[in-house]
């Protein structure tokens, strides 16, 4: 039994020794490796710290290259940095330091129209710069950190901007206007061939009007001028003035004289087929001529009377305007009378008004739309009345003003066009220092009108005396207004809105004008359907009584036009990288873009010469897009091609096909950088 126990004994520690060395070699491999590992794993870390440690030099070494100047950075390629005592520098492709591969690869950058960076497709950002850097090695295995930057020209680009009134009356414009809406903008030119500022820079056309009385009284419609003569009861009472279109060549088409005792007129409303006088002749103090009844022109060139209207008492029409069958007649008894004169051609002295109202003096002037009658009167209070005709057996005063210090008033504009007009135009008789014209708010009837402004003192500034105004307008907004009247010049234009891209409402100012010595007693404007404008006036001058006046622009936009921008001046060669504009481009409408990049000879941008282009550096080509609605805003690059320069301007073209529609240009930024 011993014996056999020592012998198992030995075997068990066979079996463990056997055990031991299987254990061992499949152990001391793992051990070894990762003995190994480690110490490769200490020296891969002290690798990759020095590479970090490199890459951060790197980019500090690339910025301040950046810094230093565009032109030594902005070159696509490989580069390493180099340290030459009291800057960095960079030198032609990569380099080897303390085993870590140092490189710095410079590309270009593409972006789209809002100043996005894209990958592929875009235009080529000539201020702005992809960067890479790499620090890589190869041992104990192959390893890279890196870095991708953005860079630009510096680290804040200059910009300048154009975007006011003023800014844009620094440019030259072809075809386009600067207004006012908001703030400056360019929008296209109306049609119309003068410049109501400048009256005398286009022919005047003249013409005599029968017999010697003096020509008082005037109202037009396109094509024909009503005007009475009858001032001395020594003219025909009414003559029918036709004007040709482009030339505006007036003729007489007749006439209505009527057999003694002569009359005096004073006041004429003219339509299509009717014209009304108001005169001083007691049993009818509004005589209706027919234009059209027997034949036109007229059988002797003589028009027929075909009725009147007897106004109560003995009294004088001293004004009349007529609407929708309806005649409004001041009478020199300082009433409102409303006739209805749906049967004027059959009937003689209509002698039953439908509504009376008395007034705060005798009226001078009455205009009627939207249910109210706007009415001048000679007192020197109260003398602009808004009256409530909505209910013609029920005349109202909806509200009045008193308008000059102790002056009565004279006329009245309204723009009977609009059902709500927000403006009247209000002139008084003359006080030296006083102001005469006057801007008023009407927006509600029914709240008291207000005056806008200081007004405006024709006589202190131009010698003049009113005797009427008109209004002339553009795309539907007024922008002067003509006052007429004897002594110093007779001719004002009054610059109210947007006329030189100003907004002058509160404080109207002259902005040109004529002299007729002999007085003008009566304006009236007209806006052709093909946008053509003038004001016609009637004078004391005996042989050329009425004349007419070109003026402009009319009422629809012209069909092109382009505006330059003034020079912006950098102040030295720099890059101009990229300009953003704001727009409204109607589907009718276009509106495009091109810019030019010019040195400044003899230091000064005003002796450069610029040559426009486009986007790729043609002068056949522009910046545009195809968005239709709204305003919107856009981002344009500047061609690579044209920079560096000193001086940058830049060109806008606008077109429609639409006469009553235009794109407007709000403003430009410009992004350069030193």
């Amino acid at each position: 039994m011993k014996k056999f126990f020592c012998k198992l004994q030995s075997g068990q520690s066979l079996v463990e020794i056997v055990l031991v060395i299987g254990l061992s070699a499949i152990i001391l491999p793992a051990l070894l490796t990762g003995l190994v590992s480690s110490r490769q794993g200490k020296a891969q870390q002290a690798q990759r710290t020095q590479a970090v440690y490199l890459l951060n030099e790197t980019v500090d070494a690339v910025r301040s290259v950046r810094e230093k100047g565009w032109a030594s950075f902005a070159t696509n390629g490989t580069f390493h940095p180099t340290n030459l005592g009291t800057s960095w520098a960079l030198v032609t492709g990569s380099v080897v330091v303390n085993g870590l591969t140092q490189s710095v690869t410079i590309g270009d950058v593409n972006r789209d129209t809002n100043g996005a960076i894209v990958v592929s497709g875009g235009s080529l950002d000539p201020s702005s710069k992809k960067v890479n850097v790499d620090i890589s090695w190869g041992q104990p295995y192959l390893s890279t950190v890196s870095a991708t930057l953005y860079m630009t020209r510096y680290l804040n680009n200059n910009s300048f901007i154009q975007t006011t009134v003023a800014d844009f009356n620094a440019g030259t414009k072809s075809g386009t206007m600067i207004t006012n809406t908001a703030g400056g903008e360019v929008t296209l030119a109306s049609t119309g061939k003068g410049d109501w500022c400048k009256p005398a820079d286009r022919p005047i056309k003249e013409l005599n009007l029968p017999k010697s009385g003096v020509a008082n009284a005037l109202t037009a419609i396109e094509g024909r001028a009503f005007v009475g003569t009858g001032d001395n009861a020594a003219g025909a009472a009414f003559v029918n003035i036709t004007i040709g279109n482009n030339p505006p060549n007036p003729f007489i088409a007749g006439t209505y004289d009527p057999p003694p005792p002569p009359i005096k007129t004073n006041s004429v409303f003219g339509e299509t087929n009717y014209a009304y006088l108001s005169t001083d002749n007691n049993s009818k103090e509004v005589i209706i001529i027919s234009l059209t009844q027997y034949s036109d022109p007229p059988t002797n060139s003589k028009y027929l009377e075909v009725g009147s209207i007897n106004l109560p008492g003995n009294i004088n029409a001293n004004n009349i305007y007529v609407t929708n069958n309806t005649a409004y007649i001041l009478g020199s008894d300082k009433k409102l009378y409303v006739y209805d004169i749906t049967t004027r051609a059959k009937n003689y002295g209509i002698s039953d008004y439908s509504g009376i109202i008395g007034l705060s003096g005798n009226g001078k002037k009455v205009t009627v739309t939207g249910g109210y009658a706007y009415v001048a009167t000679d007192a020197t209070s109260n003398n602009f009345q808004i009256i409530n005709i909505k209910d013609s057996t029920n005349l109202t005063i909806s509200e009045q003003l008193t308008l000059g210090v102790g002056q009565a008033g004279v006329d009245v504009y309204v723009d009977t066009s609009s059902l709500t007009p927000s403006r009247a135009y209000f002139v008084t008789v003359v006080s030296s220092g006083k102001p005469d014209f006057f801007v008023i708010d009407i927006s509600n009837p029914l709240i008291s009108p207000s005056k806008i402004g200081v007004g405006y003192d024709t006589y202190t500034i131009k010698g003049m005396s009113p005797k009427g105004v008109t209004v002339v307008s553009s795309n539907n907004k007024p922008i002067a207004a003509i006052i007429v009247g004897t002594g110093g010049e007779e001719y004002q234009v009054i610059n109210i809105q947007n006329i030189q891209g100003q907004n002058n409402e509160s404080n109207p100012s002259w902005c040109g004008g004529l002299n007729v010595d002999t007085g003008i007693n009566g304006v009236s404007s007209v806006l052709e359907s093909d946008g053509d404008a003038y004001s016609y006036i009637v004078t004391g001058d005996v042989s050329t009584e009425f004349k007419i006046i070109e003026g402009g622009p009319g009422g629809s936009f012209g069909t092109s036009g382009d505006f330059t921008s003034s020079a912006f001046d950098a102040g030295y060669s720099t890059a101009f990288n990229r300009f953003d504009v704001s727009i409204n481009r109607p589907s009718s409408t276009d509106v495009k873009f091109q810019v030019a990049v010019s040195s400044a000879v003899s230091g000064s941008c005003s002796d450069a010469t610029f040559n426009f282009v486009g986007p790729d550096s043609s002068s056949s080509t522009f910046f545009t897009t195809s968005v239709t609605s709204g305003t919107q805003g856009f981002s344009f690059v500047v061609p690579p091609s044209i920079n560096p320069g000193k001086c940058f301007k830049y060109k806008a073209f606008l077109s429609t096909t639409d006469p009553l529609s235009a794109p407007i240009f709000y403003d430009m930024t410009g992004n350069y950088s030193p």
